[in-house]
């Protein structure tokens, strides 16, 4: 069989990046992209930031207090949306078949040399210098003969940088790791897996799948696969995307109607803009509400047809948090959610080694 080369690009910070670039008095700084708000959360943070502890997902007071002179920036999604359609474009120079995972990361499938350049690894580099020069931004590559081990190799070397992981090496490469930097094992298993023994690729690998199964059900294949190096799945351009939401949270708990309405419309408009972006349109509308004593709860409906216009999506979101108001406590956070989407590559040519 023909052994797949495969490239995880990563953009560098990308939010942050392409705020840097179009700011030149944010170059050099520590930049997050959010809002400072108390109840704020970073979107995303620069190189400059994440060196005082700063990450994406944490509350704006935190990073604050973490990096005093951390400038915050609002996120700008329309702009990042188009940045990230100047480097598809940029793929598929390249390859047909691309995976993307988010605005700024995907999987391309570089088995079929397009462009002639001879291996994978000069291809990975090639992509990367168009990129810096169209863009102005910098994106970091892992090259591999599978998805798993392409997507870790491409953060060996961040930022703007690649890494390979050939096939002789990629058993033993995967020993050395600790199991928490592994794709599919999230803090609660790596914990749980801490617990048992299993800190390392080599612990996981010396498991029996038995042993696996009993710990982790249905997970234990890829568990033990990964283990040693081994992933079959393909780059896959037509991977059918689940769902689409958004969510904010408040800089204070809500009681008044009228403001969680209007929470809530801001959600679905951000929604809206993503499912016709992309002309992927659903049936199911969820709404999410968290109180300021955390509990959760949320709404759903689906309708007999797909949802193909923003006024039709307010409407249901609407609908649906209305079901809770007047709350009985305040409100932190909203959210909406599109799902249940209604649906409205040639063969490899031949061998491309990752090295010449």
């Amino acid at each position: 069989m023909v052994t797949r080369k495969i490239i995880h690009v990563d953009m560098d910070a990308f939010y942050a990046s392409v705020e840097q670039r179009d700011d030149p008095a944010l170059r050099g700084r520590p930049v997050a992209v959010g809002h400072a708000a108390a109840r704020g959360v970073v979107a995303a943070a620069s190189y400059e930031a994440r060196r005082f502890g700063v990450r994406s997902a944490l509350p704006s007071v935190t990073a604050l207090r973490r990096c005093p002179d951390l400038v915050f920036v609002p996120p700008r999604f329309d702009v990042y949306r188009e940045v990230s359609r100047q480097i598809h474009a940029i793929f598929a120079r390249y390859t047909d078949l691309i995976q993307p995972l988010s605005l700024d990361e995907a999987y391309l499938d570089v088995t079929d040399d397009r462009q002639g350049l001879g291996t994978a690894w000069r291809t990975a580099k090639a992509i990367r210098a168009e990129i810096l020069a169209e863009t102005g931004l910098t994106a970091s590559a892992g090259i591999s003969y599978n998805k798993f081990l392409a997507k870790l190799a491409s953060d060996h070397r961040k930022p703007n940088g690649q890494f390979a992981v050939t096939p002789d090496m990629g058993a033993a490469w995967v020993e050395t790791l600790p199991v928490s930097r592994f794709h599919g094992v999230g803090p609660v298993t790596a914990e749980k897996m801490k617990r048992l023994g299993i800190e390392t690729g080599a612990d996981l690998r010396s498991r029996s799948l038995a042993f696996l199964q009993r710990h982790f059900g249905n997970s234990a294949p890829w568990y033990h696969a990964i283990a040693r190096g081994e992933d079959d799945r393909p780059v896959n351009p037509n991977r059918v995307r689940k769902s689409s939401g958004s969510e904010t949270t408040f800089d204070r708990d809500l009681l008044a109607p009228d403001e969680i309405e209007a929470g809530v419309v801001r959600m679905a408009d951000d929604v809206w803009a993503w499912c016709e972006g992309r002309q992927a349109f659903g049936r199911t509308v969820t709404v999410k509400v968290k109180y300021g004593d955390f509990q959760q709860i949320t709404r759903s409906r689906s309708q007999p047809t797909a949802i193909t216009h923003r006024e039709v999506l307010r409407r249901s979101a609407l609908d649906l948090i209305r079901t809770v108001l007047p709350p009985e406590k305040g409100i932190r956070l909203v959210g909406v959610t599109v799902s249940n989407f209604v649906d409205a590559s040639p063969a490899p040519a031949g061998e491309l080694p990752i090295f010449a």
